[in-house]
């Protein structure tokens, strides 16, 4: 009886250690010595700017409710142009040499001031899907909150990326949309 049970043991591990091989197999685990793709698997085009045929703005931003909600919520809690916006280019997340010197007049009007928290806002042009957009911002808004901490700015950061969800300006053309490509600066008190 004793060695029946021993066996329908071995019997219940050797079919558990099976499903569970065959499971991380079918799940996409590995060993971690996989190599990593070199070529992208989805066979489409890039992202590529095309300038609106018309200088028209999108129907729901253009109300004036619209307009005053999110310029309201747009505001950083200090006089307009204390702080100034990072700027990007066109499907980059790469800061740009001119906006260092942005990020250091920010990072020293902070300091000045007292500011203890910052809420970084990541944003993309209305180019491309909002999920892209959304993952773009995140990763600016990211990019300049690292460079502020080398700055050794001591200042409680978060990021948010609102995408192409909440632009700072409403006008389809290049310098709007140069305008929504950016990280915007919101002092939290």
């Amino acid at each position: 009886m004793r060695k029946g049970r021993e066996i329908a043991l071995l019997s219940i591990l050797a079919v558990a250690a099976l499903l569970a091989q065959a499971c991380s197999t079918l799940s996409g685990s590995g060993d971690g010595n996989e190599q990593m793709a070199t070529d992208e698997r989805i066979n489409e085009p890039a992202i590529k700017f095309v300038q609106p045929k018309d200088g028209t703005v999108a129907p729901a931003m253009t109300r004036p409710t619209m307009r005053a909600e999110l310029s309201a919520r747009n505001a950083t809690g200090l006089p307009k142009g204390a702080l100034m916006d990072v700027l990007f280019d066109f499907d980059q997340s790469t800061i740009r040499p001119d906006a260092l010197s942005v990020l250091e007049a920010n990072a020293k009007r902070l300091r000045n001031d007292g500011v203890t928290r910052l809420l970084l806002e990541g944003r993309g042009d209305e180019i491309g899907t909002a999920a892209y957009n959304i993952v773009l911002g995140d990763i600016r808004a990211k990019r300049v909150k690292y460079y502020l901490q080398d700055l050794g700015l001591s200042v409680e950061l978060k990021t948010t990326s609102y995408g192409k969800d909440r632009p700072l300006c409403f006008q389809r053309n290049e310098d709007c949309m140069q305008r929504n490509r950016s990280v915007h600066f919101v002092i939290k008190e």
